[in-house]
């Protein structure tokens, strides 16, 4: 049965969690009870599933023969936790995490270093040698901002030098390129993008069946691309409508797409005339292997590509 998936979340749905998420957890003290689930529902503030992303409990070693530890959560590249109960020398937590960087591959350390006792955050960068931000838990809603690496949006983590990124904002250039030319502007170019942009990712990615997106664009629309547009808005409408309440005769491919919950597929815009051209521009972007771009940046590839 297709799964229910969240969107990417929008700023002020991500104040409102970070709002639930610190009075839910006003009141914790116990790091070892409790430590992973304020991390998997940390992870949920921004709409990140943990487990695609981070581990816990990872194997390393420390500095100065202190042996073997584990950190608390990591996140290759990205992030290291450090979790103590309440009260705790935060300091100390810090120098833990850091302590652990000589065990890691050169690509493994990550940007940014989190510590906590519940009750205060600190971030820090890695890169910049700073510490970015420290609050009280109650205020992580006047500081989600500074957590840009965990979504989409204008986002420091996004690297134009990385091959992957620049294969993939030069894919989604041409796209928009082709689509611009053809008199398809505006807002309705800019949903149609990200909508394309989510859907090339979730053909990798396993949302549903590798692949399948552009298997149908490529099997079950015409090669001059007469009717590529038609399909791609009958593709935005099957991901806008839950399993029960499609059409029985809906084709079986359409039938395996997931519901994706949200709103991302929701309105409702004329879809551009395709070419034979444009539609194999988005063959071309369909063949990209999407995997590799972290949704992270989705935001910043985004705004990369309508500003080029």
């Amino acid at each position: 049965m297709p799964l229910s998936l969240p969107i990417p979340l929008s700023l002020p749905e991500i104040i409102s969690n970070a709002n639930k998420f610190a009075n839910d957890w006003k009141d914790e003290k116990k790091e070892r009870a409790e430590a992973q689930t304020f991390w998997n529902e940390f992870f949920k503030v921004f709409g990140l599933d943990r487990r695609r992303w981070a581990t816990f409990e990872e194997p390393a070693k420390r500095l100065n023969g202190k042996g073997k530890g584990f950190i608390d959560l990591f996140w290759k590249g990205t992030l290291i936790v450090e979790h103590k109960s309440a009260g705790k020398d935060l300091h100390a937590a810090f120098e833990q995490a850091v302590d652990y960087f000589q065990d890691l591959k050169e690509s493994e350390i990550p940007k940014y270093i989190i510590v906590t006792d519940f009750a205060r955050i600190r971030l820090y960068d890695w890169d910049k040698k700073t510490e970015a931000v420290r609050f009280n838990l109650e205020d992580f809603s006047q500081h989600v901002e500074s957590f840009r690496f965990l979504y989409g949006f204008p986002n420091p983590s996004f690297e134009p030098e990385d091959p992957a990124n620049i294969k993939a904002a030069e894919l989604m250039g041409e796209l928009h390129d082709s689509l611009a030319e053809s008199g398809y502007v505006g807002t309705q170019l800019e949903v149609f993008l990200v909508r394309i942009l989510f859907i090339l990712f979730a053909d990798d990615t396993q949302i549903w069946a590798k692949n399948l997106f552009q298997d149908y664009i490529r099997n079950k629309t015409n090669e001059d691309g007469t009717d590529t547009g038609d399909q791609i808005a009958k593709v935005f409408r099957v991901l806008d409508t839950p399993p029960e309440s499609r059409l029985t005769h809906l084709d079986e491919t359409l039938q395996d797409l997931s519901y994706i919950n949200g709103g991302l597929f929701k309105e409702h815009y004329y879809s551009p005339d395709f070419n034979s051209k444009m539609r194999e521009t988005l063959l071309k972007c369909c063949r990209f292997d999407w995997s590799n771009i972290s949704p992270s940046i989705f935001g910043s590839l985004f705004q990369h590509v309508m500003n080029t």
